[in-house]
């Protein structure tokens, strides 16, 4: 493989394990569109990744979930006890419990549904690098039902904040919040930090997880929460 030339930004080397070449096709044209993300390589199976990652060293891996052979979550174990170890997203047909949390369980930073945006693809892969775990927006609210806490009490949010907040829960990344509250991106990336330390949490996840758990936002959120039986 020849190399690409680099820029003062290090450029992520992402490598992608499916066994279906229609979805390896597609995850590479959406990556490789994407400026500053190279696609190094990619395998048909579990055992044939390990190998190239040892080999390559990507710094994230795509891996498809439910895969014949060494199916995903053993190929994720095995990719977090690599040396440098690549930050692992899997990707599933399916979005909900248990998938998710055994995928994070052995080792994995990110999940993304198949069906999911495009854009989401390029988000995960940038959060991962960021060390920030991603979850797709179409199971995070699934994730966040099955892991609620009991209310701890609620922050002091502002209007502006609670605004955000709202949206960040509907899967709205900070381009189409900035669009849709007539800020810039910048802003909403300042709000979100913002919330992540007043809420104490340090992802996607743990936002819609604690936004349940304390009932947040009245009528969209919190009012319909598990309860034990």
């Amino acid at each position: 493989m020849s190399a690409i030339p680099g820029s003062a930004m290090k450029r992520v080397r992402v490598f992608l394990i499916d066994d279906q070449k229609l979805i390896r096709t597609g995850v590479r044209k959406i990556l490789e569109e994407e400026e500053g993300i190279d696609v190094i390589g990619e395998a048909s199976s579990g055992e044939e990744g390990l190998r190239f990652a040892r080999e390559l060293k990507p710094d994230v891996v795509l891996v498809d979930i439910h895969m014949p052979g060494m199916g995903g979550l053993e190929t994720t174990r095995q990719l977090a006890a690599i040396d440098p170890r690549p930050r692992v997203i899997g990707l599933s047909v399916s979005g909900q419990e248990p998938y998710p949390s055994h995928l994070f369980a052995v080792g994995a930073q990110g999940y993304l549904s198949k069906d999911c945006a495009a854009d989401e693809v390029i988000e995960a892969v940038r959060a991962v690098m960021d060390g920030v775990r991603y979850l797709s927006r179409d199971v995070a609210q699934d994730y966040a039902l099955a892991h609620a806490d009991p209310a701890l009490g609620s922050p002091n949010l502002s209007c502006r904040e609670t605004e955000i907040l709202g949206l960040l829960c509907e899967g709205r990344n900070a381009k189409d919040i900035a669009e849709a509250l007539h800020i810039s991106p910048s802003t909403v990336r300042t709000y979100r930090h913002r919330l992540y330390a007043k809420l104490n949490v340090h992802s996607p996840i743990e936002l819609m997880r604690e936004v349940w758990a304390q009932g947040l936002i009245p009528g969209q959120v919190g009012q319909e929460s598990p309860r034990e039986p």
